[in-house]
Parts: C-alpha cells; sequence; structure tokens
C-alpha cells in the first residue's frame, strides 16, 4: 500500500471515530431528555407568583412514569398508557401536553387526584367537602408579556393535605370563582394555575381554550427547579439594557 492511501485510510478512520463520538453524544442527549429531565421556558403569566414569564424551568420526568408524551419533540403516536406509572402528589406543578393539541406543552399545579370532588365557591378551593385554607400575604405584580402589570392580591393557599403555595387574585369576584363539583375520574387530574383570575386551567373545557379534566397520560414531568430567567419586558428597552433582565435570585431555585 502506498503512503498516500495510508493517509487517506487514516484520515476515514479518525473521521469515521469522530462520527461515532457525536453519535454517541447525540445519543446520550436525547436519552436523557427523554427519560431525565428537560428544560421548558414558561411564556404566560398563568402560574404567577410562582412562576413568571421568561422562567427556564427543569422538568423531570421519571416521576410520574413514561408515555408518548415524555417524548422531547411531538409525535403523533396512538395513545398507550404509561410504564412505571405514578399518580402526582396534590400541589405539584407539572408541565403536560395540552389535550387539545398535544404538541403545546403547559404548565399547572395539581389540585385534585382521581376520585377527588372538587369544586370552587368565591374563589376557595374546596376538595372532598374540605376547604383550602388562604391567608393574605401582601400584594404582587401580575406581569404580561409586554412587561405591563397589574396589581393583584396575593395570598398562600394549603391545600388539604397540608401543601402551601402562593396565589394571586386579581379579582373579588372573578369569572372562575365559583364551579359546580365534579368527580376527578379514574387516570384523570384537575389542574390550576396559581393566578387564579389569569389561567384556563381544569375549570375550563378544552373546547374554550382550558385543559379540562387532565388525562395522565399527557402528563411530561414534574416541574423542579428554575434554572434561569429573563424578563421579556425588556426587549422594548435598547439592546444595551438587555442583560439588566436576567433576575439572577431566580437561577437554580426549586419549585414548590
Amino acid at each position: 500500500m502506498n503512503s498516500k492511501t495510508g493517509v487517506i485510510t487514516g484520515t476515514v478512520r479518525r473521521w469515521g471515530a469522530q462520527l461515532g463520538q457525536l453519535a454517541a453524544v447525540v445519543a446520550i442527549v436525547l436519552v436523557g431528555k427523554g427519560a431525565l429531565a428537560e428544560p421548558f421556558y414558561v411564556p404566560s403569566g398563568s402560574m404567577e407568583p410562582t412562576l413568571l414569564i421568561g422562567d427556564a424551568l427543569l422538568a423531570s420526568k421519571y416521576p410520574y412514569g413514561y408515555s408518548s408524551a415524555s417524548l422531547p419533540i411531538h409525535v403523533a403516536f396512538p395513545e398507550t398508557g404509561r410504564v412505571f406509572s405514578a399518580t402526582p402528589h396534590r400541589g405539584d406543578v407539572v408541565v403536560f401536553r395540552w389535550p387539545g393539541d398535544r404538541s403545546q406543552v403547559w404548565v399547572k399545579r395539581v389540585i385534585g387526584l382521581p376520585g377527588d370532588r372538587v369544586e370552587l365557591t368565591n374563589g376557595i378551593v374546596r376538595i372532598n367537602g374540605v376547604d383550602a385554607t388562604v391567608k393574605p400575604d401582601g400584594v404582587g405584580k401580575a406581569e404580561d408579556e409586554d412587561g405591563a402589570y397589574e396589581t393583584a392580591a396575593k395570598y398562600v393557599e394549603t391545600l388539604p393535605g397540608g401543601v402551601s403555595h402562593p396565589i394571586f387574585k386579581l379579582y373579588d369576584n372573578g369569572r372562575l370563582d365559583n364551579t359546580p363539583e365534579v368527580t376527578v375520574p379514574p387516570g384523570h387530574l384537575f389542574v390550576m394555575g396559581d393566578n387564579r383570575d389569569n389561567s384556563s386551567d381544569s375549570r375550563v373545557p378544552v373546547r374554550q381554550g382550558g385543559v379540562g379534566l387532565l388525562p395522565m397520560d399527557n402528563l411530561v414531568g414534574r416541574v423542579d427547579a428554575i434554572v434561569g430567567s429573563w424578563n421579556p419586558g425588556v426587549r422594548k428597552e435598547p439592546l444595551t439594557n438587555w442583560v439588566s433582565g436576567f433576575r439572577i435570585a431566580r437561577f437554580f431555585t426549586s419549585v414548590h
């Protein structure tokens, strides 16, 4: 074999080895996103004050098991149920594929579990005949995508079972403050946004742009942490001011 042929062969082998390493890295990333955790971005204010527009979330996939909804990209597979399935805990913040269009991923808080009877009266959540407790906690700012905001009353809500979290109320008598009692069927969840007057959730049917009773097969994962945050409202300002949009205090914080 002449030296020129040897050089070509060696180069091909090196390229082949590098491509193999690249393919392995890509495979590891895809497996990690599909099986362990995946980042998501918050585009709306429905979960304020817990989650803000511009938060980057890390959702763990293993707590609830896996289904076609767990894939890092939307694939129109027929629903096949879940493997290693587990029921969320009341109060968990979850990401899921919206029943109206499974290519969309939404985030809400689990309020009702399978078999629970859930209703709202004057904005108070009642589960199985027991009212959640709500304590005033000052005021906050409910922001929109352009950085505008309106003042919202802030409360700490404690669900039956003891899980506490903050909520916003924009109005004393919101249009979704009173709902009939519903019984959550097997394999479903009742989910709500923490920004109670600005959330299309299980109080609103899918045909009206809400979630309805969420099938557990649509779950993607549990939100455990905020890994980064940037206020998109600064896009109206000069480019030199955009760095001020980083909310450093929210980086690598847990979600409850």
